[in-house]
């Protein structure tokens, strides 16, 4: 079994933290002046022993004996609770798993299995009651399905309590890197009149009493749809700032029913101008992806040392991501060439073929078994890719690639930017896109314009790579996709 402390083992390659983290660290150690109550994680780390401390929270269980009791807290901010001591068992009276409390008590050493204090009870306030018969959490497994079913409670269960503290603290990883590297945030619209990705799978916006089938009666005076990308909106700002991110909500009216697909999700998208070949956008992905882990391994060892205590697979995975080592480097013909060759030994279900799309059990064998790690697949057909990316030189491919890694499979994807107005002009009339709807995404190639690239990384399929968990619906915290939206 390996222990959550794996996690918290410093690597070589971690730097000394910047002056803005510094920071931000001594902003959160002062964060009981903001008159809140204390959270577990904090009394935990800083409460001296012997102390009378409060704490608040959630009971996960309550056992009472003939001379004592017990009952676990938690209140969020820790993978475990931490454990009540009760010398007179009466105090448990009204006790019940998923009631709210509040105790006050000395904090003392524990003697017990993975923790380090407990607290003896003196007084307890039963804030909120629960009825033990009825409450659907109870101290046992509990299926990942179950939990989707009891959406409004699963956020007390560990494996999402887990989760969330993950997406938190990979979003601040995030948003790190890219200020360190002087990245500009966009706010990039939900609302929007084009269809990036050009699949036409969006979801179309009109107002309720709506009864003409022309859009320009409607609300907007013509079709709108929520957006499947903010890339040529962050195209836009690209072209007056040099690197430029955004971090948003992402909508596509897909029906699969995989555990890969949703319907509103979260993107990581960047565009960096003034970039004339792959390699430095290869290099950006990759330092992005190891930066961020690292920084979860930093501040969120005990939550990575959760998923993968019974998983030395996924442990490896993880510190290998967050090391130095540089990601695997293949285009697709090579990718195609290897594939051939598997597929001549164990038959895929879909035989792969230059010119055809690579398939999930395709990308699956890549990053899983051929190379069992991260790899980059670079130069897709043309033809297979969408109209904004740039041709390479051969005439048959473009200038793109696919972040390949174990768990997700396809983690994350982007390209060079066409940058020529008239051949951006003449692809999207080639491919019927409706007249003049994309007039101000090709002008912006007539004032100023230089070559360009960027990327798209799905927020929840990055988490997913380092918990191991089969599905993104148990990731993001309000699942929606088709025939599913609760709440």
């Amino acid at each position: 079994m390996l222990s959550a402390s794996l996690f918290r083992t410093p690597l070589r390659c971690v730097h000394r933290l910047p002056a803005c983290t510094r920071w931000l660290s001594s902003v959160s150690k002062d964060s009981t002046k903001l008159g809140l109550v204390p959270t577990l994680q904090r009394i935990i780390k800083t409460g001296a022993l012997g102390s009378e401390v409060t704490v608040s929270g959630w009971v996960r269980s309550v056992r009472v004996q003939k001379r004592i009791a017990f009952a676990e807290v938690s209140d969020g901010s820790t993978p475990r609770g931490i454990q009540i001591i009760m010398d007179d068992p009466h105090m448990a009276a009204g006790l019940a798993t998923g009631c709210s409390v509040e105790i006050k008590g000395l904090l003392a050493e524990s003697p017990g299995r993975g923790q380090s204090k407990e607290i003896q009870a003196k007084n307890i306030s039963i804030i909120g009651g629960s009825d033990p018969e009825t409450y659907p959490l109870q101290k046992k497994h509990h299926s990942m399905e179950f939990l989707r079913e009891i959406g409004y409670l699963r956020p007390r269960s560990q494996t999402i309590g887990a989760v969330s503290r993950l997406r938190s603290h990979a979003e601040m990883g995030l948003h790190r890197f890219f200020h360190e590297n002087e990245f500009v945030r966009v706010h990039t619209p939900a609302i929007t009149a084009n269809d990036c990705e050009g699949g036409g799978e969006t979801f179309q916006l009109t107002t309720p009493g709506s009864e003409s089938t022309d859009p320009a009666s409607d609300f907007f005076g013509k079709r709108v749809n929520l957006t499947v990308s903010g890339q040529l909106h962050l195209e836009i700002y690209n072209n007056a700032f040099k690197r430029v991110y955004n971090f948003n909500q992402a909508f596509r009216a897909e029906p699969s029913q995989t555990g890969r697909h949703l319907s509103e999700f979260w993107m990581v998208e960047a565009e960096c101008a003034f970039v004339h070949s792959l390699d430095p956008l290869l290099g950006l992905v990759e330092q992005m992806v190891q930066s961020t882990t690292r920084y979860l391994l930093d501040n969120a060892g005990d939550e990575l040392g959760f998923f993968a205590q019974k998983n030395e697979a996924l442990a490896s995975l993880v510190q290998r991501i967050a090391g130095s080592e540089p990601f695997a480097r293949i285009t697709y013909t090579e990718a195609i060439d290897i594939l051939q060759k598997a597929d001549a030994l164990q038959k895929f279900v879909f035989s792969p073929r230059w010119g055809q799309d690579l398939q999930s059990e395709h990308e699956r064998y890549l990053a899983t078994k051929h190379f069992n790690g991260p790899l980059f697949v670079t130069d897709y057909p043309a033809e297979i890719k969408p109209f904004y990316m740039l041709p390479n030189t051969d005439g048959k491919t473009v200038a793109c690639m696919d972040l390949l890694v174990p768990g997700p499979c396809e983690l994350l994807g982007g390209s060079l930017r066409e940058h020529n107005f008239e051949r951006i002009s003449h692809k999207i009339r080639s491919l019927g896109i409706e007249e003049g709807s994309l007039d101000w995404y090709t002008s912006l190639r007539k004032y100023g314009s230089v070559p360009h690239g960027g990327f798209g990384m799905g927020f929840e399929r990055y988490i997913q790579m380092v918990t191991g968990l089969e599905s993104v619906r148990d990731i993001i915290p309000f699942p929606r996709h088709a025939g599913r939206c609760l709440y």
